[in-house]
C-alpha cells in the first residue's frame, strides 16, 4: 500500500497555558489520523524557565513535567503522565511523534557565579569591544527539585561560552566567557560574523562533557517517552559536527528507525546544503527559502510570477530531504521571524505543499485550528481539510507541471493503480479574473466527470476522446478536481 505521509505542528505559540495541551492531542488523535496526519509534532516537553513559557527557554531538560521546579510539577502542556498517555493515543492511531528538541541554551539557572568575559558586538560577535572583566551571571544549574535523578551533572559557567546579563550591574550585552578552550564554536552560521550565540546561557559543544551529557539526554528522553523522532531547534546556532554527532548517536540507539528535522533559518539554499553536507545528510531541513517564496506570492498577487515558485528552494534543489511548510510558531504574527503568508493565499499555500511529489509537508496548527493571543487568526481547517482528503486519497502518481503562464499554474498527479480512483489536478490562479487550463489526465480517463475538491467551482469536467480535461478556478483561488467518486 503506497501512502502520502503528513505532519502537523501540534501547537502555536499563544497554545493554551492550562496544563491541558497533552490532553487535547490525546483526545485529538483518532480525528487527526481520520484527516490524513500521520505525524505529529510537539512542542518542548522539557521543563522551561516558567510554566507559561513555550519551552524554548530550557531549564531542565531532564525535566519532562515531573518535579516541583520553576513554579510547578508540569510544564506549559501538561505533566509527565499526561505526555505519556497523548504519546500512547498517537501511537494506537498509528500517528507518530517528533519532539522538538532545544538544544542551543539553558535558562532560569539555580545559582550565579563570577567569571571572566569580554563584550563582543551585538552585530559582529568576532569583534572584542572591551578588555576582559568580571561579571555574575547566572549560569549555575544544580535542578534541586530533582535532586540528581536520571542525571547527576551539575551545570556551570564552564559548560558555557556566553551570555547576556550582569546580575552584579544590571548591564546586557553579548558577553563571550573566557577560560581554557573557550570562544565560540567556528562550524555555525556566519550571520553576525559568527552566529553560536542566540540568548540565555549558550551552552559551549567544544567541552566533551556537554557533548557526553546532551548525547546521554536524547537517549533517555527516546526510551523514557517512545518517541519516533525529534525536530530539532535553532541548529545554525549549533556545532554542526556534534548536530552530526548527535543525530548519529540516536540513530545507532534506534536501529536508525528514527527521524530527524533542523530547523536552519535560513533562505539560501547553498547554505543549506553546506549544512547538509556537514551532517552527513542524516537529517531532513525545512524549506525555509519556499516559505519566503509562499510569502512574497501572498503579498505581490498578480504582480508575482507563480513559475517561479519554487525556484532555489530546498524541495526543488534537494527534495528527499525538504520538509515543507507554509508558517509555524516562529512565522506567525507578531513572533521572531514574523512572516505570515496571507490568508486569501492560504490554501493555494497549502495545495503547493501537500499535493505535489516532493517534500515531506507540515500543516501548522495555527491555520489549522486558528491563532490566539493579541493578534489572532481564524482557522483555515475548512479550506485544508479538503486538501488533506486528496493528499490521502488522490495526490498518487507521476507528475506532470504546467508552469507555463504567470499567473495561472496547475499540474496532475497521474494517480496510481493501487488507488482506486486516484489521481487529480491542481490549477491555481493569481489573478484577477476567472482562468482555465486545459491539462492532460490520461487516455484512459475518456469520459470520466471530474468535480472540484474544494468546492469552489460546481461545475463538471468531462475527459475527452484524447485525455484533457479544461479545468477552470476563480481569481485569486485554487481548485483541484479529481474523478467524481460513485
Amino acid at each position: 500500500m503506497i501512502l502520502n505521509h503528513t505532519i502537523m505542528q501540534y501547537f502555536e505559540w499563544h497554545t493554551n497555558g492550562d496544563g491541558n495541551h497533552w490532553k487535547r492531542l490525546k483526545e485529538d488523535a483518532a480525528t487527526l489520523k481520520e484527516r490524513g496526519i500521520d505525524a505529529v509534532w510537539i512542542p518542548p516537553v522539557t521543563k522551561a524557565d516558567n510554566n507559561q513559557n513555550p519551552g524554548y527557554s530550557v531549564y531542565d531538560h531532564f525535566d519532562i513535567g515531573e518535579f516541583d521546579q520553576k513554579g510547578s510539577v508540569r510544564t506549559k502542556y501538561g505533566t509527565k503522565e499526561d505526555l505519556k498517555e497523548a504519546i500512547k493515543a498517537c501511537h494506537d492511531n498509528d500517528i507518530k511523534v517528533y519532539v522538538d528538541i532545544v538544544m542551543n541554551h539553558k535558562a532560569g539557572a539555580d545559582e550565579t557565579e563570577m567569571f571572566q568575559v569580554v563584550e563582543v558586538d551585538g552585530e559582529n560577535r568576532t569583534e572584542v569591544i572591551s578588555e576582559p572583566f568580571d561579571i555574575e551571571g547566572f549560569t549555575k544549574f544544580t535542578f534541586p527539585g530533582r535532586q540528581g535523578k536520571y542525571s547527576d551533572f551539575i551545570w556551570n559557567y564552564t559548560h558555557f561560552n556566553g551570555t547576556d546579563y550582569d546580575h552584579a550591574t544590571g548591564n546586557t550585552g553579548v558577553y563571550r566567557i573566557l577560560g581554557e578552550n573557550k570562544g565560540w564554536n567556528e562550524n555555525v552560521d556566519d550571520e553576525k560574523g559568527n552566529f553560536d550565540y542566540l540568548m540565555f546561557s549558550n551552552i559551549d559543544y567544544k567541552h566533551p562533557d556537554v557533548r557526553n551529557e546532551m548525547i546521554s539526554w536524547g537517549k533517555w528522553l527516546i526510551d523514557e517517552l517512545g518517541i519516533d523522532g525529534m525536530r530539532l531547534d535553532a541548529i545554525k546556532h549549533i556545532e554542526s559536527y556534534f548536530v552530526r554527532d548527535f543525530v548519529q548517536a540516536m540513530h545507532e540507539h534506534t536501529d536508525n528507525n528514527f527521524y530527524f528535522v533542523g530547523e536552519f533559518w535560513r533562505a539560501d539554499v547553498q547554505t543549506n546544503e553546506s549544512f547538509l553536507v556537514d551532517a552527513d545528510y542524516s537529517l531532513d531541513l525545512f524549506d525555509v527559502a519556499l516559505h519566503y517564496n509562499l510569502k512574497e506570492a501572498s503579498e505581490a498577487g498578480a504582480a508575482y510570477d507563480l513559475r517561479t515558485i519554487f525556484d532555489n528552494t530546498l524541495v526543488k534543489e534537494n527534495p528527499l530531504n525538504a520538509v515543507t511548510f507554509v508558517d509555524n510558531h516562529d512565522s506567525q504574527p507578531g513572533e521572531a521571524l514574523e512572516s505570515f503568508v496571507k490568508d486569501w493565499f492560504k490554501q493555494s499555500a497549502y495545495a503547493l505543499i501537500l499535493l505535489r511529489y516532493d517534500g515531506f509537508p507540515v500543516v501548522f496548527y495555527g491555520d489549522y485550528y486558528g491563532i490566539s493571543g493579541d493578534q489572532p487568526v481564524d482557522s483555515k481547517q475548512m479550506a485544508i481539510d479538503p486538501l488533506l482528503y486528496i493528499r490521502k486519497k488522490k495526490a498518487f502518481g507521476l507528475q506532470d507541471d504546467y508552469f507555463d503562464h504567470e499567473n495561472v499554474i496547475g499540474w496532475v498527479r497521474r494517480g496510481a493503480k493501487e488507488v482506486d480512483q486516484s489521481g487529480c489536478a491542481v490549477i491555481i490562479n493569481s489573478g484577477t479574473e476567472d482562468a482555465e487550463k486545459q491539462m492532460f489526465v490520461g487516455k484512459e480517463r475518456q469520459g470520466q466527470v471530474w468535480i472540484d475538491y474544494t468546492n469552489t467551482r460546481d461545475e463538471e469536467v468531462i475527459i475527452d476522446e484524447e485525455g484533457n480535461g479544461v479545468f477552470k478556478v476563480n481569481p485569486g483561488s485554487v481548485s483541484v478536481y479529481c474523478q467524481k467518486e460513485d
